[in-house]
């Protein structure tokens, strides 16, 4: 008896459908190793597990933001094993920061479907937004953010009804609420530690360009590394030439670059959104321009609002968009 291991597919999925069946993952420092050595993180309070404590209080470092988002992105894809390209994610926050030695558990909920309008001599597909939301080991809420899946039919001919409008799926976080995550933290001894503080404030409307990108390497390693299982990052035969990477992969060199250019970053609190604008392929060199949008004062620090803009180039085509990625950090 032969049992086929696939799907889900789009006509498969149901408005309030819940995926819980994914494993949860302990964040050790070997994982958080490996997945720095794939998409870089020059975070103090995640490389320093002496400041990390003078800065957060008792427990072990800070896990990057990046790494606990690319495993809760990782532990959604029980419900998009099928995916064909991610479209966006929208209103991530954090709300409470990870450490070294907490455990993340993911739940994925479908909260949109539609189905996409046939085009002559392309497959049926169609678009499915997910309520992601992720907890410790304590049941704390640690990230909660949507995302929008495109997912192949598995009859073409199918006519599933859905028509969502999924335009306003997720919300955009107010200041407060990215504010939160940090509030207790002792940002005077960060300051202390990291030269006086003394990194010039950024100001709305400043412009970094990044000298220099960063090669795509070991796609389907850091897909594996956060348990993500969607078929177009490991079989290289479901698509056009080249293993699709991961959408994490990209964003967590785009954070690689932005702290290069902010090196006051203290960590990432929330996103407004993400917008993958075209594919990345394992070999493609990743650079930035990053935009400083807004700065906003809170108790311990400042927010500032960022854009990155991420360009692929490639030996064999001219560059082009492949990220537009606005996210919010905490500045000491």
């Amino acid at each position: 008896m032969e049992t086929l291991i696939d799907g889900p597919y789009f006509e498969d999925l149901r408005h309030g459908q819940r995926f819980e069946d994914c494993p949860g993952l302990t964040l050790t420092d070997g994982l958080a190793a490996a997945h720095r050595a794939i998409v870089g993180g020059r975070l103090p309070l995640a490389l320093d597990a002496e400041l990390s404590q003078r800065v957060l209080g008792p427990g072990g470092a800070l896990a990057a933001p990046n790494l606990a988002w690319d495993v809760a992105i990782g532990q959604s894809t029980t419900a998009t094993h099928t995916v064909v390209a991610n479209l966006f994610y929208r209103g991530v926050v954090f709300r409470r920061a990870p450490r070294i030695g907490d455990t993340l558990r993911t739940v994925t909920e479908v909260v949109g479907l539609r189905q996409n309008s046939r085009r002559p001599g392309r497959p049926a597909t169609g678009l499915a937004a997910l309520r992601i939301s992720a907890s410790d080991q304590l049941g704390r809420p640690v990230l909660d953010f949507w995302r929008c899946a495109m997912l192949p039919l598995r009859d073409t001919d199918a006519d599933t009804g859905h028509a969502d409008d999924l335009s306003s799926v997720g919300t955009d976080p107010a200041a407060r609420e990215l504010a939160q995550v940090a509030a207790g933290w002792d940002l005077d001894s960060y300051r202390a530690a990291t030269s006086g503080g003394g990194f010039r404030r950024p100001a709305a409307g400043d412009v970094f360009r990044v000298a220099g990108g960063d090669v795509v390497s070991s796609a389907p390693e850091l897909a594996r590394l956060t348990l993500n299982v969607a078929r177009v990052h490991h079989d290289e035969t479901t698509g056009a030439p080249g293993r699709l990477v991961y959408g994490g992969h990209t964003i967590g060199i785009a954070l690689h670059q932005a702290i290069r250019a902010l090196p006051g970053l203290v960590t990432v609190v929330g996103w407004h959104g993400c917008d993958h604008v075209g594919p990345v392929r394992e070999g493609d060199t990743l650079t930035s321009v990053i935009e400083v949008e807004q700065t906003v004062p809170v108790a311990n620090g400042s927010l500032v609002h960022l854009r990155s803009q991420v360009s692929a180039g490639r030996r064999d085509a001219p560059g082009s968009e492949v990220l537009d990625w606005r996210f919010v950090a905490l500045l000491a």
